[in-house]
């Protein structure tokens, strides 16, 4: 059975891989094959594959990125929504170019959800509501959403996870996967850009996303976190009409974040929304370490005496203490204007290689620091600013933790949003108490102690499996078992450039040999004639005219002279 299994995912694999060869060679995009040594199949698709359109041709390479993955769909959707907030990998415009991918795709027939709906929860829909609406409200790549009473007469909204995508996205991963490998071994600085790493956090990324009830549990996660506070209200999760491919929650009426006139006209304070909007957030991350990953102002409703709800946690950052204590010493290095201690924080506690140039690293942290140098602390953009700094280290090729690049980018339409409600929004006003907070947090006798311990913990743990780690070494050395691998990287692609020179050239010696050869055959004029030619002649001089022309073809499809 599990050999059936494979051998279908296998037949669904190579399906895919034509599709997305396909899409990339109509949007002109085969360079990226060849990029990974696909060698033939650029050749190939240089031949069959032209731009889809006369418009296509016209687009820029990062609006034919964003457009070839909106026709590949939910995983590489994702994909480009992940890389649009990793500004250390990929350049500012392709950066900018991914945040506009449009996650929206034709909802379902209400048959096919209603069948999903029963086979999730493992009950017909009339056990669990009186009414599911056959129109959805919304939808997307991975789930759409419908109005729904559950039987208990409360109103709900569900959100139910498309038949299929499991199964799809994972076909991706494995194609991904097999890329992000390819890349490894090909691409310069592999180390640095780490493509299996990547591939590795978004499929941890999409396979939590596409569990509803992780979804349900983070809303909950969140609201314990703001218990008592009465600025904020987060929907109830009905956990008995809900699944992994089923999420059913309150239904909550509000005003958008953005329809700053409605909020007006219901007398409410702009003002106090946006600080209450900033705080919250500010204290998710800097406090909890636990935050809402897509606070777009879709998913931001305001209710009365200014009371803000969040909704759709699909996707959640997560900070270890490691990471807050990272970004608490950047922002306060970046406002106290500390270019020394900056770079010293970006080296110790960032993934640096060995050629990290300390001086032009500095030089160009001043320069940064210089740009911002005649605004006013309540002017400046914090999210902005923050996603320049972290092109500026990528440059230098120092790694950004993930989630913390996610959080640049959400703090960027958390600011966006504050400065719509509010004209005077003050970021930096609103971060500095909790990075204050933080900062005497950090050097508390508390937390100093605690960090000595853990530390003395860790030597102790060191030096009491010390002895068995030396006398495990020295076991493998008596019995010649102890090895050491050399890893050769960016050799493949000079091995067969290699390989492809020596073929050229051995062809080159064939075809020489055939003419040397016939012309001494055409001198002799002996053996069979062939229209008053030497046969043997005549044949020499026919092969190696077809193979140099076939020869010439290749070298010039090829684009190599």
């Amino acid at each position: 059975m599990l050999r059936i299994v494979n051998i279908n995912r296998n037949v669904r694999s190579i399906r895919r891989y034509r599709q997305i060869i396909t899409v990339l060679g109509g949007y002109g995009l085969g360079h990226l094959l060849e990029y990974l040594n696909f060698g033939q199949v650029v050749d190939f698709s240089r031949r069959v594959f032209r731009p889809r359109s006369a418009k296509a041709e016209h687009l820029t390479p990062p609006e034919r990125l964003r457009l070839a993955l909106e026709e590949l769909g939910t995983t590489f959707i994702k994909l480009g929504q992940l890389l649009s907030t990793r500004a250390d990998i990929i350049p500012a415009s392709f950066v900018q170019e991914l945040a506009h991918l449009q996650d929206k795709i034709p909802c379902l027939p209400f048959e096919e959800i209603k069948a999903q709906i029963e086979h999730e929860l493992g009950v017909p829909l009339g056990q669990r509501f009186l009414y599911v609406e056959r129109e959805a409200i919304a939808g997307a790549s991975i789930a759409q959403v419908h109005r729904a009473r559950l039987i208990t007469g409360e109103d709900v909204v569900v959100k139910v996870r498309r038949p299929g995508v499991v199964e799809a996205v994972e076909t991706d991963i494995d194609i991904l996967m097999g890329v992000a490998l390819l890349l490894e071994r090909h691409m310069a600085r592999s180390d640095i850009y780490d493509p299996v790493g990547v591939v590795r956090e978004f499929s941890y990324t999409i396979r939590r996303e596409m569990d509803l009830t992780r979804e349900g549990h983070a809303i909950e996660k969140i609201r314990d976190n703001f218990k008592g506070d009465p600025n904020l209200y987060f929907p109830k999760v009905y956990w008995e009409a809900t699944a992994k491919g089923v999420l059913t929650t309150e239904y909550v009426g509000g005003i958008k974040v953005s329809d700053t006139c409605a909020i007006e006209a219901a007398g409410l304070d702009r003002r106090e929304i946006a600080r209450r909007g900033a705080r919250a957030f500010l204290k998710m991350v800097l406090e909890h370490g636990f935050f809402h990953g897509d606070p777009h102002p879709g998913n931001v409703l305001i209710f009365k005496d200014n009371v803000i709800c969040l909704l759709d946690f699909g996707m959640v950052g997560r900070l270890d203490p490691a990471v807050k204590r990272y970004l608490t010493d950047v922002l306060v290095a970046v406002i106290n204007r500390d270019v020394e201690g900056l770079a010293h924080i970006i080296v110790e506690a960032g993934d640096a290689g060995e050629t990290v140039n300390m001086q032009a690293l500095k030089k160009a942290l001043a320069e940064f620091m210089d740009s911002y140098l005649e605004i006013p602390l309540k002017e400046i953009e914090v999210g902005r600013m923050l996603l320049e700094f972290i092109d500026l280290i990528s440059t230098h090729r120092i790694k950004v933790h993930p989630d913390l690049t996610m959080l640049v980018k959400v703090l960027v339409v958390v600011e966006g949003m504050g400065r719509k409600l509010d004209p005077d929004f003050d970021m930096v006003g609103h971060l500095r108490p909790f990075l204050e907070r933080e900062f005497r947090e950090q050097r508390s006798p508390g937390r100093l102690f605690r960090e000595a311990e853990q530390g003395l913990e860790g030597y102790l743990t060191l030096a009491r499996n010390l002895p068995r780690d030396i006398r495990e070494i020295l076991n493998k050395i008596n019995r010649n078992k102890f090895r050491i691998d050399l890893e050769h990287r960016g050799l493949d692609r000079f091995s067969k450039e290699l390989d492809r020179s020596a073929n050229r050239l051995c062809l080159s010696l064939i075809i020489a040999a055939l003419l040397i050869g016939s012309s001494i055959a055409m001198q002799g004029n002996r053996g069979p004639m062939l229209w008053g030619f030497p046969a043997f002649a005549f044949f020499g001089y026919s092969c190696a005219g077809i193979v140099g022309v076939w020869w010439m073809v290749a070298i010039l499809r090829s684009g190599r002279l």
